[in-house]
């Protein structure tokens, strides 16, 4: 069902007022975003492992909108000691959060790498370091005035994925796109869980999911130098030729995550991603779940491991 047949952010109401933290804003998908929050009128806060391009996507951004309430704080998803840092400087800089968007992550390393904490660096950074952070920063959320958002950023790779619980950090098999797929389908069972979990205690918190379809992005097109065998450098090759072909830019990309973000059409719990073939492309429209992210069981189980990973209580 299309409920947002044409809906770009022109549409959103006016932001002003509200703080937006949107997470691997540097470039691609976070810096469309972050300037499709600013562009409203919300001040946003673009994080990210490096100040120099944080810097530079602050001064791009209000190039573009000079008007743009935008600032740069460092933030390292996988290192929880960052992740907590970050969460107790924001405390001093708000008493509320309105809207935070997940959307960082690492695609496909070659070979397998771990975070700071121990924990399969694309597991670690795109599922966990992000299950730790919307914790840490729920009190600011659920003193925000309509209830703060929290969308998570799924991906169509999600459907390939399954949570291997017997080894998470994938220490005795590791594929770069099977960890990968894993972790985003891990952002999506979180998403889902999180607006049941808010309901049912009653936070003032919204939990929305979204996906870019084929966003062409550096993380979707970025080549390794690092030793790869045939099957891998198949994969890498028809990711990167399919993304350039099929795929939109980053700024139609960013539209199912600012949807989640500032649309009033938005409900909970919901996940939004492009309409057209495949959900690769196309104008914001309601997504497809995979069958693997509705089941209850799993999902209480992923995120009582999450917590005693992170060692952040999010219930």
């Amino acid at each position: 069902m299309n409920i947002a047949a044409k809906w770009t952010i022109d549409r959103a109401p006016d932001l002003t007022g509200r703080t937006a933290v949107v997470t691997g804003a540097t470039g691609g998908l976070g810096y469309e975003v972050a300037y499709g929050l600013a562009s409203r009128g919300a001040r946003v806060l673009l994080t990210g492992r490096d100040a120099a391009r944080g810097a530079r996507a602050v001064e791009m951004l209000r190039e573009r909108l000079p008007e743009a309430r935008a600032e740069f704080l460092s933030l390292d998803l996988a290192c929880l000691r960052s992740v907590a840092g970050f969460a107790r400087d924001l405390k001093e800089r708000t008493d509320t959060l309105d809207i935070l968007v997940n959307n960082a992550g690492v695609m496909a390393s070659p070979r397998r790498q771990e975070t700071a904490d121990g924990f399969e660096l694309q597991f670690g950074t795109n599922y966990l370091g992000h299950f730790a952070l919307t914790g840490q920063l729920r009190p600011l959320l659920v003193r925000a005035a309509e209830g703060g958002r929290v969308v998570s950023v799924a991906s169509l790779a999600a459907w390939q994925g399954r949570i291997i619980f017997d080894d998470l950090q994938s220490r005795h098999r590791y594929t770069p796109f099977s960890a990968y797929q894993q972790s985003k389908l891990a952002n999506l069972i979180f998403a889902l869980e999180l607006n049941r979990v808010a309901q049912s205690a009653g936070w003032r918190l919204h939990s929305i999911a979204a996906h870019p379809g084929w966003a062409r992005t550096d993380i979707a097109v970025s080549r390794s130098s690092a030793p790869q065998g045939l099957a891998e450098r198949s994969m890498r090759r028809i990711v990167r030729i399919g993304f350039r072909y099929l795929g939109q830019s980053a700024e139609a990309g960013a539209r199912p995550i600012l949807f989640a973000a500032a649309a009033p059409e938005a409900r909970d719990g919901g996940y939004y991603g492009p309409g057209g073939r495949g959900e690769r492309r196309g104008r914001v429209t309601e997504a497809r779940i995979p069958p693997q992210a509705l089941s209850l069981s799993v999902a209480r189980r992923l995120w009582a491991v999450s917590e005693r990973l992170t060692g952040v209580a999010l219930s």
